[in-house]
């Protein structure tokens, strides 16, 4: 139940809102512009209509020292209106799941990145309420990665190289020695790394010179008995990891719930039912009322 000093402690700027401004100025010395007009609103902040907010990527990590979700923008170019919802994804996140959030911004852009990395602060200049400092990954900061021995010791690093590196003159440094590890990686990988760097490359030329690097494995990964195969790889590795995540998240799973897991060929599905994994906080909740 509401308190009366509750309601004391806020109705009385309602009474008086210049109020405000000459406490900050006041008691907290915090500098604060004059105001030309104050106008009342209304305090309810439910969304009625709800307002469509997805990140690109979240991920909830455990560490020994807690939890961590990590939710990660690919960003093209700078877009202020995308930048004004970081804020809200972090404090949404951490009010939700009381675990801390931490926002990495990747771009393949300098400028882009370095618009990404300026704080977003908001409330008094000089003395703000809420600081957001995004983590930025760009052409700036990534390792550029064009020796197969490098690429081989961490093959995810080096794609994610070549998509962040891979244009122009660079082009052919990065993607060829990437190419020629692939070919010995494992078939189900390497397919998934390889239309990674084909969908991830902006610059034409580059996209054109990586098809043909890929010319020698392109009929393993289109013969229909290999697609077959790595769908059925694919569906075993989303089902293992459904039970994976609840197991070291210490969720329990009733057995119909494992049951209907390892029973689905989906792997849509099962991406889906992964995705919820990761934040449920009862095995149940990977399923809708809608999908049954």
């Amino acid at each position: 139940m509401v308190s009366s000093p509750h309601e004391a402690l806020h109705r009385i700027f309602q009474k008086d809102p210049a109020l405000l401004t000459r406490a900050l100025e006041r008691v907290l010395r915090v500098p604060f512009p004059e105001p030309h007009e104050f106008a009342a609103m209304n305090v309810d902040l439910t969304e009625i209509a709800p307002v469509e907010r997805r990140v690109d990527t979240l991920m909830r990590a455990e560490a020994d020292e807690g939890t961590y979700l990590l939710i990660v923008e690919s960003q093209g170019k700078k877009d202020e209106g995308k930048r004004r919802s970081w804020p809200y994804y972090l404090s949404y996140l951490y009010a939700k799941y009381h675990c801390e959030p931490v926002l990495i911004v990747t771009t393949q852009s300098s400028s882009t990145a370095r618009w990404a990395a300026q704080p977003i602060h908001l409330g008094v200049r000089g003395r703000p309420s809420l600081t957001v400092r995004p983590l930025v990954l760009g052409p700036d900061n990534v390792p550029l990665i064009a020796d197969e021995s490098e690429v081989a010791r961490d093959v995810t690093l080096a794609v994610f190289s070549a998509i962040t590196h891979g244009k122009g003159r660079n082009a052919a440094a990065i993607l060829e020695p990437l190419a020629a590890v692939l070919k010995d990686e494992d078939p189900e990988s390497a397919m998934v790394f390889a239309e990674l760097v084909e969908s991830g490359l902006v610059d034409t030329q580059a996209k054109k010179f990586w098809k043909e690097l890929m010319v020698p494995v392109n009929y393993f990964f289109k013969n229909p008995v290999a697609v077959a195969m790595r769908e059925e790889v694919r569906v075993e590795e989303r089902v293992a990891g459904i039970l994976r995540i609840l197991d070291r998240r210490h969720i329990e799973v009733p057995e119909t719930v494992r049951e209907r897991v390892s029973n689905c060929t989906d792997p849509d599905l099962l991406q889906v039912w992964w995705d919820r994994a990761i934040v449920a906080t009862d095995a149940a909740e990977l399923f809708d009322d809608d999908e049954a």
